[in-house]
């Protein structure tokens, strides 16, 4: 009975269909989504079923979205991605009938609760904010992506390892910022995500419509695709004594060969189910192409040059993104108790644990997963307009007994290490 216990998700009445999978990937966790969700072959909001199949070359966002997200129930994606009431007075239009069964996930969004208090309060102040520093975060991700293929060649020219680093920087903060840009409607800025070998396609299901969905739960595939290496669900029949402490020395290894790993899953995934790949796949070639191109060195050895730079890149990207925000014992993860109010930003929430030490700094908040809590709960908007919703996130944090927790990046490293070996869940439910 314990052990089924840990079947069951804390924000779903089912335990996800994909977690069952040998080889876990974006698109078996949307083929497991369609079969769990009861979306009826077409695209669920709350208790309707809606076939948005006319609308997919008209939807502003992109055909990429409805395309992947049809047959699933998409309610907490379709509110977070859309702030504005335009595409809430659509749905009417394309709704076929109310669905036969009653929803799976646990979480809620009521009108006078906090996250649609919140994005009222929001919609009101992106009517009088100031929006230049989008053009700052676009030059700064324009500087990133020059740099790169500066740095690769001058690293081959000059045989410098200082040049071979700054590159690997250079991608690594590049592929951070490009996340800013491919939770909206299709743009060039997406693609530049591609040069660190993952995709962005690829992306927008495990992180938006995965990750920043259903944090720290079963349902999360940047928990899923680091297991059994390194393991945060603090669940003692699944994480043995020595699957925590291992996970300390391989985390290393893991965070080298991360992008790479992501690329090769796909690949033998394509190459043993169905292709999941796609022509911008080849966009991470054009830096030992460059190499290549502007040194001396052979084409063997440009490929070399390329996997040092890729290596350094993913494991810096790897010490930053795993210790953003969301791996602490303080914050929720799969198993712990939850609140009794369920509302879905709050559970956002208590998933995130800022990191304080970014704040004033746009260049940092960019490159680093800053304003990570205004993120999950706004993921379309620019990084650099965020810092201006904290007057309204606080208030209405203060009004719903929610609460803004910070830390710097060091106290993140150690409570990220801490949660690695915590098997116990958490008696105490956030907020209480």
């Amino acid at each position: 009975m314990v052990i089924e216990t840990w079947k069951q998700s804390g924000i779903a009445t089912k335990f996800p269909t994909y977690r069952n999978s040998k080889l876990i990937t974006t698109k078996g966790w949307l083929l497991g989504k369609q079969k769990d969700d009861e979306a009826e072959g077409l695209w669920r909001i709350y208790d309707g079923i809606y076939d948005f199949t006319e609308f997919i070359n008209k939807h502003p966002g992109g055909e990429f979205w409805l395309i992947e997200s049809k047959g699933t129930d998409i309610t907490e994606a379709f509110e977070a991605h859309h702030i504005s009431k335009g595409p809430h007075k659509l749905l009417q239009k394309y709704k076929v009938r109310d669905a036969k069964k009653p929803r799976i996930y646990t979480l809620t969004l009521h009108e006078d609760g906090f996250y649609k208090t919140l994005r009222e309060r929001v919609r009101e102040t992106l009517k009088t904010i100031d929006t230049t520093p989008k053009k700052k975060s676009d030059l700064i991700h324009l500087s990133l992506f020059v740099s790169i293929f500066i740095f690769a060649v001058l690293s081959a020219r000059l045989n410098s390892i200082l040049c071979l680093a700054l590159a690997g920087t250079a991608l690594c903060w590049t592929t951070i910022v490009a996340h800013n840009y491919f939770h909206r409607r299709d743009n060039w800025r997406m693609y530049t995500f591609n040069m660190s070998m993952m995709n962005f396609c690829s992306w927008r299901i495990s992180h938006a419509l995965s990750h920043h969905i259903y944090p720290n739960s079963y349902l999360d595939l940047e928990l899923s695709m680091f297991e059994p290496f390194v393991c945060w669900i603090p669940n003692p029949y699944i994480k043995s004594k020595m699957m925590r402490y291992l996970s300390i020395i391989t985390e290393p290894l893991t965070y080298c060969i991360a992008f790479p790993l992501q690329k090769a899953t796909r690949i033998i995934y394509s190459l043993r189910y169905n292709n999941i790949m796609y022509w911008h796949d080849i966009l991470s070639l054009s830096i030992p192409l460059a190499i290549f191109l502007f040194s001396d060195l052979s084409l063997l050895l440009s490929l070399r040059q390329w996997i040092f730079i890729t290596m350094i890149a993913s494991f810096a990207f790897c010490v930053i993104g795993l210790n953003a925000a969301h791996h602490d014992p303080e914050i929720y993860h799969e198993g712990d108790a939850a609140r009794e109010d369920r509302d879905w930003g709050l559970f956002q929430v208590d998933t995130i644990i800022d990191r304080g030490d970014l704040k004033g700094s746009q260049f940092l908040v960019l490159t680093h997963f800053g304003d990570h809590i205004l993120h999950h709960l706004f993921p379309t908007l620019d990084h650099g307009i965020l810092p201006q919703l904290y007057p309204v996130l606080y208030e209405t944090l203060d009004q719903f007994k929610g609460k803004l927790r910070e830390c710097n990046h060091l106290e993140h490293m150690l409570g990220q290490h801490m949660q690695l070996l915590r098997t116990t869940p958490n008696t105490k439910p956030q907020g209480s």
